[in-house]
């Protein structure tokens, strides 16, 4: 149970010198009789109005804590955990350029990318994972989460001609470089897939690079794509057409960018490379996040609040009916 005003408990420090003034009262109040034994006294019985002489004040204190707690408005939850756990931030930047329809992988390089980024995502509960993609332009398709459910859905809903064809690699690094340089985790990383050159953007790969290096963020990069000619479909008045064209890229920004950043560089070149690329940064060093997690709360405050003004009410029934005072 938690509050949603919890100053307000506060006031319950008033209740200290309230006791400290009933008690004083108390000795005050006490009347003196001179007798010339009290032996016999001690055998006579105390009537019950004696035993519950203190037992309005008692009910008037518990009222007021109970109303205090009503006016601190607790709430519950269905659920509730916190704790500490092991994870990282990371920022998955992922080439969806028209290049990355070659189907040297299966069934293209677009979808064995994006499978076995799932893979890696649902392997790494306890992580802040987003995404950014790029083409001829660069844009974040989803921020730093924990939520791996909406992540992956989003992953699955990527689509090639989702943004204007070319390969601005330097607009994606930067544009994840942006979304991690604010994060408070001791441990920062961009996972960067790409099939070609930059050809696109304001913003040279390497230059994107000394940013990561500059905001501590570090960089593995993976060239996507086999050696050799590959099949690689175009549209045409035709319908689908297939083109072949020569896989082949400039891998020295990519291994520059992993090296200045601490970052390592990989070469994917069928399905199977490209998992244990992912399983070997699977391994990297973790840090210590802390996740707290709740579903739906409740507010509790109307049974303090009623258990308060009950008490409150017996206490006056009591004190101006059963143990009245005749002055």
């Amino acid at each position: 149970m938690t509050f949603h005003n919890p100053e307000y408990l506060f006031a319950l420090l008033i209740l200290i010198p309230v006791i400290y003034w009933y008690i004083k009262e108390l000795y005050k109040s006490d009347a003196s009789l001179q007798i010339s034994s009290h032996r016999n006294l001690t055998s006579t019985p105390k009537s019950m109005r004696l035993r519950l002489l203190h037992l309005p004040f008692v009910l008037r204190v518990l009222a007021v804590i109970l109303i205090v707690i009503a006016v601190a408005r607790p709430q519950a939850s269905n659920s509730w955990r916190t704790e500490n756990t092991e994870g990282i931030d990371i920022i998955i930047a992922l080439d969806i350029s028209g290049s990355m329809l070659a189907e040297d992988f299966r069934p293209n390089r677009l979808e064995a990318s994006k499978s076995v980024a799932n893979e890696f995502i649902l392997s790494r509960p306890n992580d802040n994972i987003g995404l950014v993609l790029f083409a001829g332009k660069s844009f974040t398709q989803c921020p730093l989460t924990t939520d791996h459910a909406v992540l992956v859905n989003l992953f699955n809903s990527i689509e090639y001609g989702m943004i204007e064809d070319g390969t601005a690699i330097g607009m994606g690094l930067a544009n994840a470089v942006n979304r991690l340089k604010d994060s408070e985790a001791k441990s920062k990383v961009v996972i960067l897939l790409t099939d070609g050159d930059n050809n696109r953007g304001d913003i040279a790969p390497v230059s994107a690079g000394e940013l990561a290096q500059a905001f501590g963020i570090r960089v593995y990069t993976i060239g996507v794509g086999s050696y050799g000619m590959v099949n690689i479909p175009i549209q045409t008045p035709l319908g689908r057409q297939y083109q072949q064209i020569e896989s082949a890229f400039d891998e020295k920004p990519l291994e520059e960018i992993a090296s200045m950043t601490g970052g390592k560089y990989f070469r994917a070149t069928n399905n199977e490379k490209l998992r244990s690329i992912y399983q070997e940064i699977d391994q990297m060093e973790k840090t210590r996040i802390s996740v707290r997690e709740y579903n739906k709360k409740f507010e509790e405050y109307f049974i303090f609040a009623l258990a308060g003004f009950v008490l409150l009410l017996i206490e006056i029934l009591i004190r101006n009916a059963y143990l009245r005072k005749i002055p």
